[in-house]
């Protein structure tokens, strides 16, 4: 076979370098975007689910404060806010709960809407989730005034021997339950006993954006 037979370099060797580092750039570019991260669900970022998710923290910290103060005093002040952040400036009860001359938890719009529906709450914008509808929003969905005066009624009949807070379905509302019932007490032990009631709504309230 003469040497003429095959040019050099073969074909295959002239295209092969060009044809890989394309492959490279292109394998590159790819990794370069995984590296910065995919964009997070629509969901996440959200204006309306931020809003939700921060006012929910707000109400986890006045909670913190709550369970672990060192008076009956201070229990009181952080279950007023936690209240207020619940219920807004239109909402049962919103204002300076404890007497102190101060409003803890002083906001222009509750987690939940107003009795006559204003200022519209956080949480309403996310009423597709049905999760939120039934955990969080609860009977104010479609009627804020009953909503609310569900809840009155029921913060009016409990008792330490007869638990109706479970009665609502709205998980806020038994947080302002509770928060009521710690307003009415001296006792701090209570008061942290009622704070432990209140983090296990705050829970339910909090994983409902993403069940």
């Amino acid at each position: 076979m003469g040497a003429s037979a095959l040019p050099y370099p073969p074909p295959f060797f002239r295209w092969f370098p060009a044809a890989l580092g394309a492959a490279c750039v292109l394998t590159l570019s790819a990794c370069g975007s995984d590296e910065k991260g995919h964009d997070p669900p629509a969901s996440a970022t959200s204006i309306d689910d931020r809003a939700f998710r921060e006012r929910i923290e707000d109400i986890q910290s006045a909670v913190t404060d709550w369970e672990s103060a060192e008076s009956i005093g201070e229990a009181q002040a952080a279950a007023e806010t936690a209240a207020n952040l619940v219920v807004g400036p239109g909402g049962p009860g919103y204002g300076d709960r404890d007497g102190d001359g101060t409003i803890g938890g002083d906001v222009d719009v509750g987690l939940l809407s107003g009795i006559d529906g204003a200022p519209v709450g956080v949480a309403v914008d996310l009423a597709a989730n049905p999760c939120v509808t039934r955990d969080v929003l609860g009977a104010t969905v479609d009627d804020p005034a009953a909503g609310w005066a569900e809840m009155n009624a029921a913060i009016d009949a409990w008792r330490p021997d007869d638990n109706t807070m479970p009665t609502l379905a709205s998980h806020p509302m038994r947080v302002v339950g509770w928060s009521t019932f710690t307003l009415a007490s001296d006792d701090l032990d209570e008061a942290h006993e009622y704070a432990g009631h209140a983090q296990l709504h705050v829970d339910v309230s909090r994983e409902a954006l993403d069940c």
